[in-house]
């Protein structure tokens, strides 16, 4: 028996085009990190291997200006959505923004910038922030320290329980990814047909069976979306707390 869909339950499922709007560069589009850079060298177990110094130069960047950045209105509107909703933020980005917007449930596919951790098989997490990762800094259990973050040829992080989000979500966002990065685009297919499903793009090839396409740039579009949709929520609420029986005669 499939789990009931949960009325007040929002999940959005977010991508680099929406730090893209804080200035943070993408990574597949023409002018993005991986037009730039080889992610052989520097986003792979192998790269590590070979020229770790490279690697962690690499992430120590990306740390750097992920920490300059601020959140902006897409991310402050998904924050908002707290205010009436049970919020899920399923993200490929590893800028922490949704979190510094004010969203308190984030689940990260891919990794977080601001965490290190050690090489062993069973290694140790750190915060750090936005400080830089050195050659030579070791993690308790004597490896070298390196990013916390799925490379390619790594397994994505948390998919078992995203997945059971969206498949109990009654209103699902998508916003700022092409839906190209797998597994984690897979995670529309968990959407229910009863479901509220919007996607927020400026150019998609192919839309998801299901969702409504808004051609917009997010920091325009979700905040429309948003403010609809605490609306709606508000009144659900006001309905429900109407319909409610009362404990004792009055």
């Amino acid at each position: 028996m499939k789990p009931d869909i949960q009325p007040n339950k929002v999940v959005v499922l977010s991508g680099s085009g929406l730090s893209a709007e804080s200035g943070l560069p993408t990574f597949r589009d023409s002018n993005g990190l991986w037009n730039q850079y080889s992610w052989h060298e520097v986003a792979s177990p192998e790269g590590w291997k070979l020229r770790p110094e490279a690697v962690l130069a690499f992430y120590n960047e990306r740390r750097e200006k992920a920490w300059q950045a601020s959140p902006n209105a897409a991310h402050l509107a998904i924050a908002a959505l707290e205010a009436v909703y049970d919020v899920v933020v399923i993200t490929q980005n590893v800028d922490g923004l949704h979190e510094r917007a004010g969203s308190s449930n984030v689940i990260h596919l891919h990794g977080q910038l601001a965490y290190a951790r050690g090489t062993s098989q069973t290694p140790k997490r750190y915060h750090i922030g936005g400080d830089p990762i050195a050659m030579g800094q070791l993690c308790e259990d004597g490896t070298q320290l390196r990013p916390d973050i799925v490379w390619f040829g790594e397994e994505t992080q948390h998919m078992t329980e995203a997945r059971a989000h969206v498949h109990t979500a009654a209103k699902v966002l998508v916003v700022g990814t092409s839906l190209s990065v797998f597994p984690a685009a897979s995670l529309v297919n968990a959407a229910r047909n009863r479901a509220e499903k919007v996607l927020i793009s400026l150019e998609m090839d192919k839309v998801p069976y299901g969702f409504s396409f808004i051609r917009s740039n997010a920091a325009t579009a979700v905040p429309k979306l948003v403010e609809r949709w605490l609306a709606d929520g508000a009144i659900g609420s006001d309905d429900a707390s109407m319909s409610e029986p009362l404990d004792e005669p009055i």
